[in-house]
């Protein structure tokens, strides 16, 4: 039998998967039908939503599934109650509504944004799907959260039995195999032997892969949240490790390594932690106040600190918001969702709340996917299938059946159908949206009234939301791989230029360093997917590096020096490199001026800012504010 699966397409594990989710909203539907809610399809739409394989990921998508809900739920029947009706009240609130949660769900992270996302379109659901009856929603909204919460508690019976625990192993092994790769190369180059550019790309590229990962690891577990806590950490001190390798410094340095090259020479194996610390010991010998020895000091420290999640926990990581992609998606929404209302109101269109309900969740939940409108091919296939099965059940099958039980035993087999869907190489990547849009066309209410017009608007309803979502990302402020690292870079030059707006608060530059590591790991990662040279990705991230150590320097000159015209001369540079983003020449030769003019006891920063003021002439579209597209 295992050896049959492949062969025919299924993948085992997801097979089993999809039918125990199956069961689960099989469950969910005959519960909530049992007490007698108005809506049971709802509960088993909830359980193919929040069902997940691992444990900690059920739980907490669960409890954002239910806190989502609710707050939506409420904020409908609030602006249901303040319209008493009114389509106008209606589109404009519910418009803005969706616009908020979509900017608060591109804002957050994790199972968070999902909370954020889901509380926009349940307002929806809520106000919408009854819109023309305003006395009834105190049992609309009730009954969605109702049916809501039977949906979660099936998910969990079921899912909780067998949903795997996850793998912190293999996540510790892959960021200690890390740590010991840049110890190696550390090594190699503290003895002056050549260090591979590919290797080093790779490296820093495998650290934003890693990075990738840890926003779920912590899902449904304070330990596992420490964890990440720590990861982050680690990760951070691997990144200013791997610029380093890739800096002036390491290229120019002295081979003068003592015993940690001989250990590591003769133990390839030795443990991460061990080579670091004798690296950190000899480093901090030979020159204690190298850029060097606080590099494999930070890194020392933290995957030491990897080993004991007993101890003192790592301080809550600085991470990079998408103020830039939130704010688009803001206003995407808003303007769609107006749209579509608008459409509704002139059309007069009995199916048009069912067209808003589409529009509203497909603008909010792909509104975080990497290139919505590729995804969303895939969803309108889906959402039609789903839409032609609905409609098989309800005219092919339903006819046959007596009463609302067995309406409720007619759906048994379809919902078992998307097990198969979901398991299937050519189906799984749209299982989801047929199980869902089959089960949203489906009430079990007997006696049914719908006529077949009927049935088949509200089917073109609920297929023309992905259309309008579709048209929507492709005309108002397209999201892909490339304007996702732009959104990043962006945040690079804007906080360069803060920087050299605050240059004198020590605060803010911490703020500045820990931020910029995690943003490079995004810039790296969102840039290869958008098929940027990697060596190029490097080169930028060292660039942007330059120029805020540069700025760090004229800071803490500025903050000792007494004479008024040293100052001045500071303060001018650092007010060029305020628009950095603006004039990439002009600030490199405001800091080439600085350093030939600024008195002969800052000689020290000489260094700094020359290496500065060339990454800015050598690399003006790393730092320039606009969308050219980088060489590939």
């Amino acid at each position: 039998m295992t050896s049959i699966m492949p062969r025919l397409g299924f993948d085992g594990p997801k097979l089993a998967f999809g039918f125990r989710t199956a069961i689960a909203a099989c469950l969910a539907l005959a519960a909530a039908w049992l007490a007698g809610l108005e809506h049971p399809q709802w509960s088993a739409m909830t359980v193919w939503a929040a069902s997940q394989p691992l444990r900690g990921h059920l739980l907490e998508k669960s409890a954002a599934r239910f806190g989502g809900t609710v707050i939506g739920a409420l904020f409908g029947m609030i602006l249901m109650r303040v319209s008493q009706g009114d389509p106008i009240v209606l589109v404009i609130g519910i418009s803005l509504w969706i616009g908020v949660c979509a900017f608060a769900g591109n804002l957050v992270r994790g199972y968070a944004s999902y909370a954020a996302m889901l509380s926009g379109y349940s307002a929806a659901m809520v106000a919408l799907l009854d819109s023309a009856h305003p006395e009834h929603v105190l049992a609309l909204g009730a009954d969605r959260v109702l049916t809501v919460s039977v949906g979660i508690l099936a998910a969990l019976l079921i899912g909780l039995l067998f949903a795997a625990p996850g793998d912190d192993i293999s996540l510790l092994e892959k960021a200690r195999l890390l740590s010991g790769r840049l110890a190696a190369d550390l090594i190699a180059r503290r003895r002056g032997a050549p260090v591979s550019e590919d290797r080093q790309q790779s490296i820093l590229s495998d650290i934003a892969t890693l990075e990738g990962t840890l926003d779920l690891h912590g899902a449904g577990s304070r330990r596992r949240r420490r964890l990440v806590r720590q990861m982050r950490a680690l990760l951070s001190a691997q990144v200013s490790a791997a610029l380093w390798l890739r800096s002036d410094e390491s290229r120019a340095i002295e081979a003068t390594v003592g015993a940690a090259a001989t250990t590591m020479e003769t133990s390839p194996a030795a443990d991460p932690a061990e080579a670091l610390q004798r690296l950190y010991d000899v480093a901090a010998a030979t020159d204690p106040n190298s850029a060097l020895t606080a590099v494999l000091g930070e890194l020392n420290a933290a995957t030491r600190h990897l080993d004991d999640l007993d101890g003192s926990p790592a301080a809550d990581p600085l991470l990079h918001r998408e103020w830039l992609l939130a704010r688009r998606a803001m206003v995407r929404a808003f303007a769609a969702m107006s749209a579509t209302g608008v459409i509704w109101l002139v059309t007069g269109w009995e199916m048009g709340g069912f067209m808003m309900l589409g529009t509203a969740i497909m603008l909010s939940i792909f509104s975080t996917f990497e290139n919505p409108v590729a995804t969303l091919r895939h969803v309108l296939v889906g959402q039609v299938i789903g839409a032609m099965l609905g409609l098989v059940c309800r005219w092919l099958v339903w006819p046959f059946a007596a009463g609302s039980f067995g309406l409720v035993v007619a759906m048994v087999p379809f919902i078992l159908l998307g097990a198969q869907l979901y398991a299937h190489r050519r189906t799984e990547r749209m299982a989801f949206d047929i199980n869902m849009v089959l089960l949203l066309m489906l009430q079990p209410v007997w006696p049914q009234t719908m006529s077949l017009a009927h049935s088949l608007m509200a089917s073109l309803a609920v297929v023309v939301g992905p259309v309008a979502a579709l048209i929507a990302f492709r005309l108002i402020y397209p999201v892909d791989s490339r304007r996702r690292y732009e959104a990043v870079r962006y945040s690079m030059i804007d906080d360069l230029e803060h920087l050299a707006a605050s240059a004198l608060r020590s605060d803010r530059r911490k703020t500045w360093r820990a931020l910029l590591h995690h943003r490079i790991l995004l810039a790296t990662y969102w840039g290869e997917r958008a098929s940027y040279s990697p060596a190029r990705l490097a080169e930028d991230a060292l660039a942007l590096l330059y120029v805020g150590q540069a700025i760090e320097q004229l800071g803490a000159l500025g903050a000792r020096m007494a004479s008024p015209r040293a100052q001045r001369r500071i303060a001018a540079t650092l007010e060029r490199l305020h628009r950095v983003g603006a004039d990439p020449a002009r600030a490199a030769r405001a800091l080439l001026h600085a350093a030939h003019r600024l008195p002969a006891e800052t000689s020290g920063c000489l260094p700094a800012l020359c290496r500065a003021a060339t990454a800015l002439a050598e690399r003006p579209a790393a730092f320039r504010k606009s969308e050219g597209r980088w060489s590939r």
